[in-house]
């Protein structure tokens, strides 16, 4: 079982997603906004972080780059879950330190490929 940490700024999307990540039998971390995603992610070192980018305070790009320069979670696979579906975003997204990119509405079984993906088994 892993520690998962999911960010994102609607309640509805935050359950969604958590309801596909426990049913797989993880455990779920969450945080509403990408300064609360790096302080969690400090504090509590998940073993992979669902982003979600368009967020208010810092969002999902910050938030991954600010994880993913850190030496301390670095380590940590950044998936980011967002509605901007645009070829740049990816890349943009990519270049900020995310492992992939899954985007709304979410497939669930897309999202259980990508977790199944950068999960230590």
């Amino acid at each position: 079982m892993a520690r998962i940490l999911i960010v994102d700024d609607s309640p509805s999307q935050l359950l969604g997603i958590k309801r596909i990540v426990e049913k797989l039998g993880h455990e779920t971390l969450t945080a509403e906004d990408g300064a609360a995603g790096v302080e969690v992610a400090k504090q509590e070192l998940p073993d992979l972080i669902l982003m979600d980018v368009v967020m208010p305070n810092l969002n999902g790009f910050q938030a991954t780059r600010t994880i993913s320069k850190n030496a301390e979670t670095a380590h940590i696979p950044i998936i980011l879950v967002t509605t901007k579906d645009q070829e740049t975003d990816k890349v943009w997204g990519m270049r900020q330190g995310a492992k992939a990119y899954v985007t709304k509405p979410i497939k669930e079984e897309e999202l259980v490929k990508a977790l199944n993906e950068f999960l230590p088994s």
